[in-house]
């Protein structure tokens, strides 16, 4: 087929040049070796192109039969068709299109298939005669045969555990008095002595420390004694306030001199206003000589309020105006009238709503400072700078008051 020439061999190839081309693609290689990869190529190529055209007349000849079956029941009456049906056929049809799933194990068994009975039923339904007809034909089923029968023969060794002896328990020995009083000794005595010991599971803590004060014996009742919780006594709940606000508020106004105690404490209703009026009432008063208004959601108007009744009244030792709602402002405002009052000896503003900061804090040990009446000062300092100067502030106070008292 191919025919070669004996032109010599090439200087650079070193092999015999072909004349015949390629017979797919009809080039010309230079060497056997390259010809038989370009035939081995394009024969390869030559059976894709060939493929793929097969392929593709076939699924245009796929389209074009189905469009043509489309175009032939496109004008089919479906009425028509299920008019003709029998009820059989309708019933299969029925069967067919129903959304059914057998195989959903998640499904009730009523969902995953139609109920196919259309028998009648025999008669109604008893529960015992059913367990007692699946109870005897239980019974009357033959067993599965073993393929080893059972003999009951006991194979090995039979597991006897060792005596294990605790080498400290056994070493143990006590004076003879201890041993002869343990050994007379009772079992609600024993008790007692082991749980002193540690063994807290025989006794109770109020026992415990009963039996560790006296030398009766607590437990009575021996190694089968069982621990109860101690009953405690309830306590009662605080009785509201029963003070009332109004007609004290009048007691206060007519400057009453038996009423020398005001207590408004957690009473949560009083308004604003009403709390101004005490304060304005206890401008003019020189009866009362406690004031508490502790809880009452008193703010920084109540504040100014009593601020301004210090500056005038002259016989209240002890304002109390803890928990409340009062800031910073409200507590420097009421500090700083105490340089204008000489008789209050006592001021309680702890436990307010929110903190009152650091700058408020050395404020008040400043103001605290310059006071020579104040004794006693409630409230708690988150610094230690201003809690030192606020109580060395109230100990000078104290000392200078009992040195008055001396001289008098």
């Amino acid at each position: 087929m191919y025919s070669r020439t004996n032109l010599g061999t090439s200087w650079f190839t070193n092999q015999t040049i072909l004349t015949k081309p390629c017979p797919v693609c009809f080039c010309r290689p230079r060497s056997c070796r390259l010809l038989f990869e370009n035939i081995a190529g394009h024969l390869v190529a030559f059976l894709l192109h060939f493929l793929g055209e097969s392929l593709g007349f076939y699924r245009a000849a796929m389209t074009t039969s189905y469009k043509k079956e489309v175009v032939n029941y496109r004008d089919v009456d479906e009425d028509e068709l299920l008019k003709k049906l029998s009820e059989e056929e309708l019933q299969r049809l029925e069967d067919e299109l129903e959304e059914l799933d057998p195989d959903n194990a998640l499904l009730p068994a009523g969902m995953r298939q139609k109920d196919q009975t259309k028998k009648a039923p025999t008669g109604t339904f008893q529960r015992e005669n059913l367990v007692a007809h699946l109870e005897k034909q239980a019974k009357e089923h033959p067993d599965k045969e073993d393929l080893v029968p059972f003999t009951g023969e006991k194979r090995g060794k039979v597991f006897i555990p060792k005596k294990v002896v605790d080498p400290i328990m056994e070493n143990v020995t006590l004076e003879p008095e201890l041993e002869e009083a343990l050994a007379n000794a009772s079992d609600a005595e024993i008790c007692d002595i082991a749980a002193i010991l540690g063994m807290h599971t025989l006794m109770s803590n109020q026992q415990y420390y009963e039996a560790l004060a006296s030398s009766n014996i607590v437990n009575k009742q021996g190694l089968n004694s069982i621990i109860q919780c101690t009953q405690y006594k309830p306590v009662p709940d605080e009785q509201p306030n029963s003070t009332d606000v109004e007609e004290t508020l009048l007691r206060m106004q007519r400057n009453d001199p038996d009423l020398l105690e005001v207590n408004l404490n957690n009473i949560k209703n009083i308004p604003v206003k009403t709390l101004k009026a005490y304060a304005d009432a206890l401008t003019e008063n020189t009866a009362v000589e406690r004031f508490s208004i502790v809880g009452t959601r008193s703010n920084d108007p109540v504040a100014f309020a009593l601020a301004e009744m210090l500056k005038g009244n002259t016989t209240l030792k002890s304002l109390n105006i803890e928990s409340n709602f009062i800031t910073g402002t409200g507590i420097l405002a009421l500090i700083a009238s105490l340089q204008s009052n000489t008789t209050l000896q006592e001021l309680k503003i702890d436990n307010q709503s929110q903190p009152l900061g650091n700058k408020v804090e050395m404020e008040i040990a400043s103001m605290l400072e310059k006071n020579t009446t104040l004794l006693k000062f409630g409230y708690h300092f988150t610094q230690q700078g201003p809690r030192l100067r606020g109580s060395n502030a109230m100990m000078n106070n104290n000392d200078l008051g009992e040195m008055m008292l001396r001289q008098h």
